[in-house]
This record gives structure tokens, C-alpha cells and sequence, in this order.
């Protein structure tokens, strides 16, 4: 992977807290889970069009605020309706502390 767009420190990452970042016109949702991975993730539900990252995270999980769909942090696969379609997810590379996103590419899960 190419290091992508700089969005942050990593020390800026509250842990199991979204923050939104816009790359570009991609608007994504980073979340450092509790084991302290990073995750790159589409920031908007697939059901009804909100931002992902004013939502709940627990695990592994990003749940949407407005109608409790919850997705993977890994797959950005919904796992409870009433979303049915996934979010992309995008490559993370850390760099000296620092928080690279590719946002022109999607993980291959």
C-alpha cells in the first residue's frame, strides 16, 4: 500500500470513538478499537444515509445511531438489519505515529 492521505495522529484516536475524516469527496469513518487497531470504514449507513461516526462503538462494531444497524470495523458488513448493504473499507497504515488512509482503493476482506 501506498501511505495514502495523512488524516491524524494516532494519538488524537480516543479509543472505541468514531471521528469523521474527508478525503477528497470520501467521507470516512476511523475508529480505534479497545485492542487499539485502527479502522477505516465508509461514514455512511447504507440504510438511511447518516454519518457513521456519531454512532456506538463496541468491539469490533460501529452501530449507527438513527436505526441501530451495525457494522464490522473489519468486513464493513452489516450485521443486523435494517441495513442489508455494506460500507466500504479502506486500507490504514500507521507511519510514525501518524494515521494514513488510502481512500482510492477498498480493503479486499
Amino acid at each position: 500500500m501506498s501511505a495514502g492521505t495523512r488524516v491524524c495522529a494516532i494519538d488524537e484516536l480516543t479509543e472505541n470513538q468514531a471521528v469523521r475524516v474527508v478525503i477528497g469527496e470520501v467521507p470516512i469513518a476511523v475508529v480505534k478499537d479497545s485492542a487499539g487497531a485502527v479502522h477505516a470504514i465508509g461514514d455512511t449507513c447504507t440504510h438511511g444515509e447518516i454519518s457513521l461516526s456519531e454512532g456506538f462503538v463496541e468491539g469490533e462494531t460501529l452501530e449507527c445511531w438513527a436505526h441501530g444497524s451495525q457494522f464490522s470495523l473489519i468486513t464493513g458488513q452489516p450485521l443486523n438489519l435494517p441495513a442489508f448493504e455494506p460500507v466500504p473499507v479502506y486500507p490504514v497504515e500507521i507511519i510514525d505515529g501518524d494515521v494514513y488512509i488510502d481512500s482510492t482503493t477498498t480493503k479486499e476482506i
